[in-house]
């Protein structure tokens, strides 16, 4: 399989590089969908600009990186290519990574299911995974990943967003591998880029004390909870860590936190993106602003504990539906946020028979792609439609996300409950009924 993956990157770097000499990149770079105030490239050339000039690019309101990419991306002119090469290879490094975690999944659910084999019901046979399922799991995610128009979009458009993505990635392929300290490291570095990871290390947590204990049956144990304090201390550390360091590159200064994390959080540039946040306070009294800010921003991170109840014994699920909804809910979301989940979508490709909305999901996303860039022309340049139209399919975008979501979530419970109980179900005298979840 590595053969077609090969196939697939090498393919998908070629078409990036040619669509990088059309028009269309400097196209991307202006969509509200693809990029933010925060992952916006004429932002960071702005930051560095500043910085060059010994400026501090967190005195005004134009740039919201951190100060150790800041640093980073300051090296790109030296790099052959330019910018071009470094986010085509950070595209790349990320479908290595991809199939990485692929191969890791593979191993990790044939394990557990060897493990939970006993307790399945004999009529679901059918139902376990076989290798030769997880066989294609590679060339599917990279093949979602290498030509998915999401992850095109983002790549063109040079948005930030993708490294952030990239360091989440590896916190899930260290996760897999059971290596507590680099698992919290990566997420830690998603977290200082873009805050809302944070709430990952949860599901991160729990699957650590699940990989070093298989057969544990109690989560609130004297060892789980030690491991859990364990994760978490390694995480804040290393958080803790990058915002030392970034204090020292500003000189001792923390004024950065005010541009970068409290920008996210107190959501002030409403310019218009595909997330729910700019509509919605732009007709609100200022009197109720803070108010509602809170209830918003609190969304992302209000489902990690019931997550964490329903779906202890399945981290890994657990870590992507938080993921999900840190695409759906985060202040400013992009392109690039879907691409990450819809990127990883396959994994649980076995319980996709029991999905009820595929074709309207996939309709909805569809034209949210071809109308947007329409809704967006009528209302700022032809003049003939207003705020409402755009916010409307954006608030499609959401729906179309949240249905997903939802229906996946419906889907792995039901497989997970026909596994322990058989696909065919029966009442005390004898008949035949059906299993509703509620």
């Amino acid at each position: 399989m590595a053969a077609p993956v090969l196939f697939c990157g090498t393919i998908g770097t070629i078409l990036r590089l040619a669509l990088f000499r059309t028009g269309i990149p400097d196209w991307l770079r202006s969509r509200k969908e693809v990029v933010t105030p925060i992952t916006s490239w004429d932002r960071v050339l702005e930051g560095i600009s500043l910085q060059k000039q010994f400026i501090s690019p967190y005195a005004g309101d134009i740039f919201h990186e951190t100060p150790i990419l800041l640093r980073l991306l300051q090296f790109v002119d030296y790099v052959p290519g330019g910018a071009k090469t470094v986010f085509v290879l950070v595209d790349l490094l990320t479908g290595i990574v991809l199939h990485r975690i692929c191969l890791e999944f593979s191993k990790h659910e044939l394990k557990r299911q060897t493990l939970e084999v006993a307790s399945y019901s004999p009529k679901a046979k059918h139902l376990l995974i076989t290798v030769r399922q997880l066989s294609s799991l590679p060339f599917t995610v990279a093949a979602l990943h290498f030509f998915g128009p999401y992850s095109i979009c983002s790549c063109l458009a040079f948005s930030t967003a993708v490294f952030s993505n990239l360091a989440l990635l590896c916190c899930w392929l260290y996760t897999l591998q059971g290596n507590v300290t680099l698992s919290c490291l990566s997420l830690a570095m998603a977290a200082y880029q873009s805050f809302y990871p944070a709430v990952c290390i949860v599901p991160v947590a729990i699957h650590h004390y699940l990989y070093n204990n298989p057969k544990a049956t109690s989560f609130t144990s004297p060892n789980a909870v030690k491991s859990y304090i364990r994760t978490a201390l390694t995480f804040t550390v290393c958080f803790a860590a990058l915002l030392l360091a970034s204090s020292r590159l500003e000189g001792g200064s923390w004024s950065f936190l005010r541009s970068t994390y409290g920008f996210i959080l107190s959501v002030p540039d409403l310019t218009p993106n595909v997330g729910i946040f700019w509509y919605f306070f732009t007709e609100m009294f200022e009197h109720f602003r803070t108010f509602f800010v809170c209830v918003f921003q609190i969304n992302v991170f209000i489902y990690a504990i019931p997550l964490a109840v329903k779906l202890r014994e399945r981290p890994l699920f657990q870590l992507y539906v938080v993921m999900a909804i840190i695409s759906i809910f985060k202040s400013y979301p992009s392109y690039a946020d879907t691409a990450l989940y819809l990127s990883l979508l396959p994994l649980w490709k076995h319980v996709f028979g029991y999905l009820r909305n595929g074709l309207v999901v996939t309709v909805m996303y569809s034209v949210v792609a071809v109308v947007a860039p329409i809704l967006w022309h009528l209302w700022i340049y032809s003049a003939s439609a207003n705020a409402n139209f755009y916010f409307a399919i954006t608030l499609v975008f959401s729906t179309a996300q949240i249905f997903l979501l939802t229906d996946l979530m419906f889907a792995f419970l039901r497989y997970e409950y026909d596994l322990h109980h058989g696909i065919e179900h029966y009442l005390a005298n004898g008949k035949k009924t059906v299993v509703v979840l509620q």
